[in-house]
């Protein structure tokens, strides 16, 4: 079951969309709670992906294998005409959910994300797969019968293995939070060490400038960010760095200092972060982190803040070093997370700011979706 969130300030509207429905629309009283519900778009292969424009007028969501849009009314919630196919050609395996943000700098500019299609997806190192990577698309130029997602739009990064929380900042740049792999060991000389439990890192990643294309390589699949140091026992590491699961002559851990973009930051292995806002100043930057599956104790599942500041050049950065192993602030989370699983617990998915830096976010744990309304204290 997926939920994500736009909420429609003007009319006090909020939508969702679930996953096997499509996108619900709910009517918000005056304390932000729901007064009402209705289906506004009965599609049942909808996803995590869901976008409004920035004027609210066109309406965006997606399937694993295509993106469409709607013409929006915020004053009546209502949608207008048959829906237009923006993107097609997404694989349906893997990682299914998709991510679409508009830049409000530049609302011609769709941005769709695409995960790798399996733990450890071999053929993503090269970015004509258009796997694990975020691809750009202008909607003014949009061809008949919409692009094509692996052979059109530009890139935004690649080597990302599911980029799923994408964000920007108040310069308009670009931020994306990753899940990283699972189950994992290192090999070296032909001996594996499991080093699953705290490894690899989940990663905070600056993408950057979305006008212009970014071609870089952020190390999926060979290059990952250590967690936990200790676990990995060849070699010497601090948190931040990058290893790579089985080093040999022709690429090692060096070999990744060279050529991949690092992390900006880190989290836990295995919180999974899947959605991000930065707050009204970009001081914050909210990330929801859905909670793990396979690793004992559990973690996650929890709502946590991240604080940014600017440095001398005007750009926003985290407060955090690279290698800081506790960079946020918890604001919403289980206090014993360590049985929590996808049918206990709170499970934070999606999330919008609203009047007052009040934050809307929903909870996807498979026995129920449910609606939080966050209240700011001064």
């Amino acid at each position: 079951m997926y939920f994500s969130i736009k909420v429609v300030m003007a009319a006090a509207l909020a939508g969702t969309v679930q996953n096997g429905v499509g996108i619900s629309q709910h009517i918000l009283a005056a304390n932000g709670c729901v007064e009402s519900s209705r289906v506004l778009i009965t599609q049942t292969n909808l996803n995590h992906g869901i976008y409004l424009s920035p004027n609210g007028t066109t309406l965006y969501a997606s399937s694993p294998t295509t993106v469409w849009s709607w013409m929006y009314d915020p004053a009546s919630g209502n949608i207008s005409g048959s829906p237009s196919v923006l993107v097609t050609g997404m694989v349906n395996s893997g990682h299914i959910t998709r991510t679409l943000i508009v830049p409000p700098h530049a609302p011609n500019l769709l941005l769709v994300s695409h995960g790798s299609n399996g733990n450890v997806d071999a053929a993503a190192v090269n970015p004509a797969t258009a796997r694990a990577v975020v691809k750009v698309f202008d909607l003014s130029a949009l061809p008949r019968g919409g692009y094509n997602y692996v052979t059109q739009g530009y890139l935004m990064g690649y080597g990302l293995r599911n980029e799923v929380a994408l964000a920007f900042d108040g310069n308009n740049m670009l931020w994306g939070v990753e899940n990283s792999g699972d189950n994992f060991g290192r090999t070296v000389n032909g001996v594996t060490t499991d080093i699953h439990q705290d490894n690899p890192a989940e990663e905070l990643n600056y993408l950057g400038d979305v006008t212009i294309p970014n071609n870089n390589w952020y190390g999926y699949p060979v290059c990952y960010t250590v967690w936990q140091p200790s676990l990995i026992t060849d070699h010497v590491f601090t948190p931040g760095d990058q290893f790579v699961a089985a080093p040999n002559g022709t690429f090692n851990d060096s070999t990744c200092i060279q050529r991949s973009r690092r992390a900006r930051m880190i989290f836990q292995s295995h919180n999974a972060p899947i959605d991000s806002k930065f707050d009204d100043t970009s001081s914050n930057l909210f990330i929801t982190l859905h909670g793990s599956w396979n690793r004992q104790p559990a973690a996650g599942f929890r709502l946590v803040r991240v604080p940014f500041t600017r440095n001398g050049a005007g750009a926003f950065e985290p407060v955090a070093t690279v290698n800081a192993i506790s960079g946020w602030q918890d604001i919403l989370y289980q206090a014993d997370p360590s049985n929590c699983s996808g049918t206990t617990c709170i499970r934070p998915a999606g999330l919008t700011f609203v009047a007052g830096g009040n934050i809307y976010m929903t909870s996807d744990n498979q026995m129920e979706g449910e609606l939080f309304l966050i209240g700011r204290v001064e």
